[in-house]
């Protein structure tokens, strides 16, 4: 099973800085302990110095991501507040037929229900959702297993 962790990077932030991306291990952590065949890339974890990139390669990466978020089984997007390059990771994921959840408070927001499988405001209720074994019954429906 391919799970593409989305989320949050440089948002809405006007300067060229991201928040902090320590979101990230407990989510790693929480799939390792109740999806232990999830084999789990993150697009951040490879260009942790994307911030400083420059045109041609900003677009190449960003494709390569969205390349991935399309091909995987499952889209983790952790999304605290607006951030577009998530919003198209999930697009692509869901077009593709992946299971898309989603750990945000954004509920109202029309990308996060267009797209998401599940959403949950906590990494606790996702975790909550993983240990019920509930992920294998979304990959069965939408025939990803």
């Amino acid at each position: 099973m391919n799970v593409f962790l989305a989320g949050i990077i440089q948002g809405s932030k006007i300067e060229p800085s991201i928040h902090a991306q320590d979101w990230r291990g407990p989510i790693r952590q929480a799939l390792a302990r109740h999806a232990p065949r999830a084999d789990v890339y993150c697009h951040y974890s490879e260009h942790p110095e994307s911030i400083t990139y420059e045109l041609p390669k900003i677009r190449e990466v960003f494709a390569e991501g969205n390349r991935r978020a399309a091909a995987c089984d499952v889209l983790v997007a952790y999304v605290p507040s607006a951030s577009m390059g998530t919003a198209v990771e999930m697009h692509e994921a869901a077009r593709h037929g992946a299971v898309v959840l989603s750990i945000t408070p954004l509920k109202a927001n029309w990308v996060i229900r267009a797209y998401s499988d599940r959403i949950f405001e906590t990494v606790e209720q996702f975790e909550a959702f993983l240990a019920a074994g509930e992920l294998d019954a979304l990959l069965r429906a939408k025939k990803r297993m």
